[in-house]
């Protein structure tokens, strides 16, 4: 083996382990060293599409990033997307292998942990440095049997610990020291340092909180992190992070923004589809949350992916959003469709072998002229194109299954090179296309935003600002931790 890695666990989940990572990998890379991220097992609908092949949690391609490297399947070897409140896919390698209720996947999880050792062992030999996050919380001592995510990893791939605590939520000693009561003995001699995130207000407040926590664990201190901006302003994995980002970031003459918006499916998957949408200057972007209505004077609906078409379409229409979407478009409103939101768009979707969740059937919401059937290989890499209206240069990436078609289809939303993609109607209001990741294409975007309402669009750019993110993020820990000491393994 020829690298060493560190761990990062958390006392729970959403205390800020996948952005603590793509901050290390990306102050690895300013110190010369070759670091990668892995993360054993995610949890998560928000995906992305490796150059070659298969699809990971997009929370390890945003650290891959950081890191200076692409994607690869290694990096999130095991994957659970969630179809429905009992069941997910499993993803291994980037491959979709089954569907399994989750108890079945807790009696069966053990069996992966070869391919995530494969994995660990491959990225350990080609790099001085894995970077680990765990997944949830260090303290589930009732999932600990069999095991790969937390101590069951660290233990078996012998890999030091750096246990991380939010204390924004409060608690935060209790969360740290209640974690070394209950882990077993030969767990916690796994963590070698602790870390305090998300603190607000001056850090040597906090000092006899520091002490008292290590005189209870044994553990050292690493820092203190104040809450950093910066974290706002990358990508979130997780979907419960939309609660706090209903509304647009953007600045701007609020007369003149574009309004979009769209609704927070309860499956909603690849949302971040929409950040460089909510950091234009000339766009009031908003998630509408659950029984709230669509609201009227929106000039777009955004209908973002999901990972259980049916199971969404069933919600739309539990929520009224259905009628919504139809009575904008009827009013002469825009709608934008991607990926499963494109497949809603159409008259109807079959799915009879249960492949995107139970099998069944549903009515569309009939504003384009196409049928999806759900079935075959499930579609998984990036692409490159040209729109087909505008005729300047798209990008971005396919996770779907299915087949849609129809006459809408004949107006095709871009040209790729394995052929037409999507479809849009007569009058060009409704669009539905299979690619993720437009926005993020700046020339894309504005030519898009410009089509909504001529002189929309800004000179905003995307892929520079969450590099200046990372930036600023690295720079954030920078002050805060002893980084050599977690850059040497704990």
């Amino acid at each position: 083996m020829r690298g060493r890695a560190l761990m990062v666990q958390g006392t729970g989940s959403d205390v800020g382990k996948s952005t603590v990572v793509a901050g290390l990998c990306r102050l690895a890379r300013r110190r010369g060293i070759a670091a990668a991220p892995f993360k054993p097992q995610n949890m998560s609908n928000n995906a992305a599409a490796c150059p070659g092949g298969g699809e990971i949690g997009r929370a390890q391609a945003l650290q891959a990033r950081a890191a200076g490297l692409a994607p690869t399947v290694d990096m999130n070897p095991v994957l659970l997307k969630p179809q429905s409140d009992r069941t997910s896919q499993v993803v291994v390698h980037g491959r979709a292998v089954s569907t399994l209720e989750g108890a079945d996947y807790l009696a069966r999880r053990d069996r992966l942990l070869a391919p995530v050792l494969e994995s660990f062992a491959r990225l350990a030999g080609a790099f001085d440095l894995v970077l680990v996050e765990g997944a949830g919380s260090a303290a589930e001592t009732n999932l600990r049997e069999r095991d790969i995510a937390n101590m069951g990893f660290a233990r078996r791939a012998r890999v030091p610990v750096c246990l991380l605590a939010d204390i924004d939520r409060g608690g935060v000693i209790a969360s740290v020291v209640g974690t070394r009561v209950v882990l077993d003995p030969a767990d916690a001699a796994m963590v070698t340092s602790f870390v305090i995130n998300k603190f607000r207000g001056d850090p040597a407040l906090f000092a006899d909180g520091v002490r008292e926590i290590e005189g209870h664990t044994g553990w050292p201190c690493r820092g203190v992190v104040p809450w950093l901006e910066a974290a706002r302003r990358l990508p979130p994995e997780d979907a419960v992070v939309l609660d706090d980002r209903t509304g647009s970031r953007a600045a701007g003459p609020a007369g003149r923004r574009i309004r979009i918006v769209a609704p927070r499916l309860s499956r909603i998957a690849n949302f971040d589809d929409a950040d460089p949408l909510r950091m234009e200057p000339g766009v009031d972007f908003a998630f509408i949350p659950p029984g709230t209505a669509l609201p009227r004077d929106a000039d777009v609906v955004l209908l973002p992916g999901t990972k259980s078409t049916l199971g969404d379409l069933a919600f739309l229409r539990a929520q009224g959003w259905d009628h919504d979407v139809i009575a904008h478009a009827r009013a002469g409103g825009r709608v934008l469709g991607l990926c499963g939101g494109y497949q809603m768009l159409g008259r109807r979707v079959r799915d009879p072998d249960g492949v995107d969740g139970p099998p069944g059937e549903a009515p569309g919401l009939g504003l384009l002229d196409v049928e999806t059937v759900m079935g075959g290989e499930k579609s998984v890499h990036p692409v490159e194109g040209t729109c087909a209206r505008s005729g300047v240069p798209l990008s971005g990436y396919e996770i779907h299954m299915g087949t849609t078609t129809g006459s809408d289809a004949a107006r095709s939303f871009a040209h790729l090179p394995n052929g037409p993609d999507g479809a849009v109607s007569a009058d060009g209001r409704i669009e539905g296309t299979y690619v993720h990741g437009l926005f993020a294409g700046d020339e894309f975007r504005a030519r898009w935003l410009d089509g909504v309402r001529d002189g929309s669009s800004s000179a905003f750019a995307y892929a520079p600002a969450i590099e200046r993110a990372l930036d600023d993020l690295a720079d954030g820990l920078e002050a805060a931790l002893d980084v050599e000491a977690l850059l040497g393994g704990g």
